[in-house]
């Protein structure tokens, strides 16, 4: 980040609280004009700051209470195993978040489906048919204490 002053990291924070705020009420909140802050922000879009601006949607009212969090272990650890599985998640659309990790598991899934049920019938259907897995451990999410913080920055 050293290339990003108090101002842009001030434009960056305003952002992620809320990403529907308009360039007059980001200038106005850090003390720019707001042609300033439209030019700022523009580099700090440009430059790759801000990956994107998205709405929120609250799971349980689109009918995708249920949270799982899945651990993968490959068979082989190779270069070779891992883009196999990373290929093979890519078109998941119930996998929120996929990560190579380093520890008792090779991978960490995020999964969200409508109940255990629906779980269930994606597991038999998509999880034990990825290619290379030895082992997957399930944990089933009891309470979301923290979600999507903001960057602390």
């Amino acid at each position: 980040m050293a290339d990003l002053d108090r101002i842009d990291r001030a434009i960056l924070r305003h952002l992620q609280a809320d990403g529907r705020l308009t360039n007059a009420e980001i200038a106005k909140a850090v003390n720019v004009s707001p042609a300033t802050c439209h030019r700022r922000t523009q580099r700090l879009f440009d430059d790759g700051h801000v990956a994107g601006v998205h709405a929120r949607i609250n799971p349980v009212s689109v009918g995708l209470g249920t949270l799982v969090m899945v651990g993968v272990v490959l068979d082989r650890s190779t270069p070779e195993s891992f883009a196999e599985l990373e290929a093979a998640v890519a078109d998941m659309t119930e996998l929120l978040e996929c990560q190579l990790v380093a520890g008792e598991f090779d991978y960490l899934l995020k999964i969200r489906v409508r109940d255990i049920g629906d779980f269930n019938a994606l597991h038999g259907r998509m999880l034990i048919a990825l290619p290379g897995v030895r082992q997957i451990r399930t944990f089933f999410v009891l309470k979301e204490v923290k979600e999507n913080a903001p960057l602390p920055f």
